[in-house]
Order: structure tokens, then C-alpha cells, then sequence
């Protein structure tokens, strides 16, 4: 029988032992596959990869196509902030044929991939880990997949998820728990918005530490008794996470920006995206609603809140040091 005192040591225990593991589970952008139909009398398609990188490593992951599909260089790769880019060209008919993600099976990211004809039609489908190939013959869904994208990066971005989490535990009220998530809603979709238009620019790096810090603000202000915590967060919780948000709205578009968004569907598979992310958000909410229920019950709650919030300030204050160390170096 496991007593509740035990529960902070228990849930700090596992973070600690996992936190390196995870440490930079959000930074794992999708892989983007673009094969694009061209009339030129020794090409058929012009085929466009982005490889992932993770810690100055790409992420082994590459497609495969059918064996009579022999690829050429079509112009040197790039090397992107979080992927390689490749740029190869074929004569093959791509349209009859099937592509398969190779390492998609280990990896903890998935591919999107956005075939574009000569006609003007195009077509979108994601490669999973447990269906890590696409027989082209397949009709897509043009943007929807947009949706699940969002939807993963709110729920497997660990740093994102966090917040929500420490969002969830601190306010206690559903009127005003409800008032917070919408603005932390509200925020991130302003800026996501303004980013992915290019209309506000900056660089990643500083923005994920930015992020990091502000999951360790949380944190210290979940560990602190309510007399001590500040002003903003007991008074105004909802400015506070507006402000947050602002952040973490510029933390998502740097998904969209490394694997590109439709020309012709950019305010759709943005708002699909937005979409994701508010269901994925939805779905953690119920989730620990349940739980904080359930531990209610056996009168736990305590003991976890504790142990979480210290796991948070654990996690995040190594994801702040590390993230600042890589912008030094």
C-alpha cells in the first residue's frame, strides 16, 4: 500500500529518472515529404525533404521509394535551424507508386506528406509510426491533416503540455479556470497567426527558453503558499497566462514554419492547426479533471499537486539551463 506522503517522492523520482529522455521531446518537428508533378522532358517530379534534426542530429528517418524510382540531385541540401533540407528530382511516375518512411516505425515524430499535380490539384496525408507508408494512388485530405498535427504537438510537446498542466493545478475555481484557458487560448493564437504570416519574425532559441522559464515561473508560484505568490497570479491569473501564451503561440509556429504550410490552404490548414491544438488542450483538461477526481476521493490530491509541481520546476529549470547554454555556445 503505497502512502500518500510517498506520492511527491514518487512522481519526482520518475521525472528525474526520465527528464533527460524527454528534455527535448518538443523540439521533434514533423518530417515534411512535398512531391510536386512538373512538365519538363527528363523530369516528372520535383521532391522536396525536410529531415528533422534533434540536438544537432537528424532524426533517422528517410523515404524510400519503389525501386524502378531513381532519385537525382536537383540542387545541393540546405542545413535549417531544425532540419535538413533535400532537393531531388525523378522521372518516375510518383502517381503509381507507393513511398515508405523508413525508421518512422522508431521514431517519436510523424511526416506529412503534399503531393501537388500538374493540373493544380493537391493532396496531403501524415505517416505515423504505425503506418509508415503512403500508396500514392491514395486520395488525401487536402489541409485536414493540419488537425492531427496540432492536435500531437499540443499533447506530445512536453514543454506546452506542462504549462497546461500547471495551469490546471493552480487555479482551483472552474469560472476562473475556464476565463485562463481562453486567454492562454487567445494569446497563442494571435501569435501563431502573426508568425506563420510572417508579420512577426524571431528566432527559436531564445523563444524556447523564454518558455522554459516561464513553465518554472508556474511552478515556483505552485510550490509557494498563497500569501507569498505574486500579485499577478493570485489577482489577475488570466494576464498572466495571456502573456504566456504569447510565448508558447510562437513556440508552435515553429512546427508550422519547418514543415510549411499550403499556399492555397493557408488560412485553413492554420485555423485546422489552431483547431488541433485547443482539442488536444481540451482532451488534457478532461483528462485531469478524472484524475484530480479520482485522487480526491482518496484524498491525495495534496500530495500529488506537491509532487507535481516539483517535477515541473525540475524539469523546466533544466530545460532553461540547457536551453540558454546552446545560445551561449
Amino acid at each position: 500500500m503505497i502512502r500518500p506522503q510517498l506520492i511527491p517522492v514518487l512522481i519526482c523520482t520518475i521525472v528525474a529518472a526520465s527528464a533527460g529522455h524527454h528534455a527535448y521531446a518538443h523540439e521533434i518537428r514533423p518530417g515534411y515529404l512535398q512531391l510536386t508533378e512538373v512538365d519538363e522532358a527528363s523530369t516528372r517530379y520535383h521532391i522536396l525533404w525536410k529531415q528533422p534534426v534533434l540536438q544537432n542530429t537528424p532524426v533517422p528517418i528517410e523515404p524510400v521509394f519503389s525501386e524502378e524510382c531513381e532519385l537525382t540531385d536537383l540542387a545541393p541540401p540546405e542545413v535549417a535551424s531544425a532540419a535538413l533540407i533535400y532537393h531531388w528530382q525523378t522521372d518516375c511516375d510518383l502517381s503509381q507508386s507507393s513511398v515508405e518512411i523508413d525508421g518512422l516505425i522508431t521514431a517519436h515524430t510523424d511526416v506529412l506528406v503534399r503531393v501537388e499535380t500538374l493540373d493544380g490539384e493537391s493532396a496531403s496525408h501524415v505517416l505515423r509510426p504505425d503506418k509508415p507508408t503512403l500508396d500514392l494512388k491514395e486520395e488525401g485530405a487536402p489541409a485536414l491533416s493540419y488537425f492531427m498535427i496540432g492536435v500531437e504537438h499540443l499533447v506530445f510537446g512536453i514543454d506546452h503540455l506542462l504549462f497546461v498542466i500547471g495551469l490546471f493545478l493552480f487555479i482551483r475555481a472552474p469560472i476562473a479556470l475556464i476565463k485562463t484557458i481562453t486567454a492562454f487560448t487567445v494569446s497563442h493564437s494571435i501569435t501563431l497567426a502573426l508568425s506563420v504570416l510572417e508579420i512577426v519574425k524571431l528566432d527559436q532559441g531564445p523563444i524556447e527558453a523564454v518558455i522554459a522559464l516561464s513553465i518554472l515561473f508556474l511552478a515556483r508560484e505552485l510550490v509557494q503558499d498563497e500569501s507569498k505568490r505574486s500579485r499577478l497570479t493570485l489577482g489577475r491569473p488570466w494576464v498572466m497566462a495571456f502573456i504566456f501564451g504569447l510565448l508558447h503561440g510562437l513556440g508552435f509556429a515553429g512546427a508550422l514554419a519547418d514543415i510549411g504550410l499550403p499556399a492555397d490552404d493557408l488560412w485553413l490548414s492554420l485555423l485546422l492547426f489552431n483547431v488541433g491544438i485547443e482539442a488536444g488542450q481540451i482532451a488534457v483538461i478532461l483528462v485531469l479533471a478524472a484524475v484530480a477526481w479520482t485522487l480526491s476521493r482518496l484524498d491525495w490530491q495534496k500530495y500529488f499537486n506537491i509532487g507535481a509541481a516539483w517535477s515541473m520546476g525540475y524539469v523546466a529549470a533544466f530545460w532553461t539551463i540547457d536551453r540558454i547554454v546552446r545560445l551561449l555556445l
